[in-house]
């Protein structure tokens, strides 16, 4: 595909943005452009601040279906391209845009939270009744052999662009730590979980999420979003899967 260019400067550096984005954290390559990125990166080449197609962008990346934990990882790709600090007022108005185009758009009932790409509560019921049903074969009690790694960075007062950024921060430190094969869910506002065997490992690994989701916070800006420090625990599983289920419905209290 031929991009559209703003000037040799503005070409380079979307060039470099689109490299580094492609690289670490776009998942479509084909779907990368949109020309709000030349807005972006021309007010970003002028000096001026690009808050204003930030919001153009976040809004188009929303109605396309891109997660927000993907549209800010992108933004912060582009900062780190050109060498400068993320501006967390950039950060604010891409995730408004993307907030406003999924107000545009129809309810959609499915079994993973917009904001983080993480499973909901109701699809991670439906993976621990599986692990429930495997134990009572296996004659293996649950509470032996899997247990809950629970992440709470709860705080107060938020408006919606804060909320929607720290789920975005905490969804992407989930997939990097745990990755495929942990079935992992958004509870509540600021409250995560992951279903994980009992390994002697894991509790190594629960301070591992805990400096990870501290460290995308500081990256993307949203530190200040976040109860510090991060509060991270094994929660023991009960015997029964309904028992299971009522848990997870304490945890989102």
């Amino acid at each position: 595909m031929i991009l559209p260019t703003d000037g040799a400067h503005g070409a380079v550096t979307r060039e470099r943005w689109r490299s580094a984005s492609l690289s670490e954290a776009w998942l479509r390559p084909g779907d990368w452009y949109h020309p709000a990125v030349d807005a972006v990166v021309e007010a970003l080449v002028e000096g001026r601040s690009p808050e204003a197609p930030a919001h153009r962008l976040g809004c188009a990346r929303s109605s396309a279906g891109i997660s927000l934990d993907e549209t800010l990882e992108d933004v912060v790709c582009l900062y780190r391209a050109v060498g400068h600090p993320v501006d967390a007022a950039v950060i604010r108005s891409i995730a408004l845009g993307w907030v406003h185009g999924r107000e545009r758009q129809p309810a959609l009932n499915g079994v993973r939270d917009p904001a983080t790409g993480l499973p909901t509560a109701d699809y991670l019921g439906e993976r621990l009744r599986e692990t429930y049903g495997r134990a009572a074969r296996a004659g293996t009690p649950v509470p032996e052999s899997h247990c809950l790694v629970v992440i709470d960075v709860a705080v107060d007062e938020l408006d919606a662009w804060q909320r929607m950024a720290r789920s975005a921060s905490v969804g992407r430190t989930l997939d990097q730590v745990f990755g495929d094969g942990h079935p992992m869910a958004a509870l509540a506002d600021g409250v995560f979980t992951v279903l994980c065997e009992r390994t002697p490992e894991l509790a190594r690994l629960s301070q591992t999420v805990r400096r990870i989701v501290e460290r995308n916070a500081q990256v993307l800006g949203v530190a200040d979003t976040m109860r510090r420090p991060v509060r991270v625990w094994l929660e023991q599983l009960p015997v029964t899967h309904d028992a299971a289920l009522d848990l997870l419905q304490h945890l989102q209290r």
